[in-house]
């Protein structure tokens, strides 16, 4: 005859596989699609004869790996903080922000590969007075709001890094690109706005 287990243990035993509560996985699903609508909104018609830099991917590349590693962790075993939920929320809320009022300023000009249209004209509206590169800011936020949701500290802090270089590398490939273009308008800009950090250019 099995011995029946007290209750106490049973519960110790329920806690160490009960999976992490449904809001977290709620406030993750509802902020990355905030953050996602306004891209698949833009109507896009890419322009033929556009000027591309694929060197830019590796800085894709590296992005979507520092993405991946916010995953790693054993996250469903514990639930968040309340400290980190709350910093979760308000980096969601300025990577939505951000994702929206940036797509609409670079209408058909946005595309995922470093690359100008021939009709392409440097964008300083909205987002883009703050820094030159919100997007990437947006994306930014959204990795902090997802750390600090799910991902331990050590792998947390290597994926910042990862993608700051990855981020880095496109920034630099596409700043060129502008240049080329644009000349001393740009560089006039890139003095006085910051890349995709406020206030460190």
């Amino acid at each position: 005859m099995a011995m029946l287990q007290p209750k106490s243990v049973q519960r110790c035993l329920f806690c160490t596989i009960l999976p992490m509560p449904a809001y977290p996985y709620a406030i993750l699903a509802a902020g990355w699609f905030f953050w996602l609508t306004p891209f698949l909104l833009i109507k896009r018609n890419p322009a033929p004869g556009a000027k591309l830099d694929r060197r830019a991917r590796w800085g894709v590349l590296l992005e979507a790996l520092a993405y991946s590693m916010l995953w790693w962790g054993n996250f469903w075993t514990r639930p968040p903080q309340g400290w980190r939920i709350v910093l979760s929320i308000f980096f969601f809320l300025i990577g939505g922000l951000l994702s929206w009022t940036s797509a609409r300023a670079l209408g058909r000009q946005w595309r995922i590969d470093a690359g100008l249209n021939p009709d392409h004209h440097l964008v300083r509206s909205g987002a883009y007075r703050l820094v030159r590169h919100p997007i990437y800011t947006s994306m930014f936020c959204m990795l902090l709001g997802t750390g600090f949701m799910i991902t331990p500290f050590p792998m947390f802090l290597l994926s910042i890094l990862l993608f700051i270089i990855g981020t880095e590398i496109r920034v630099r490939i596409e700043d060129a690109l502008l240049t080329s273009r644009f000349g001393d308008e740009f560089r006039d800009y890139q003095r006085a706005v910051s890349a995709y950090i406020p206030f460190i250019k």
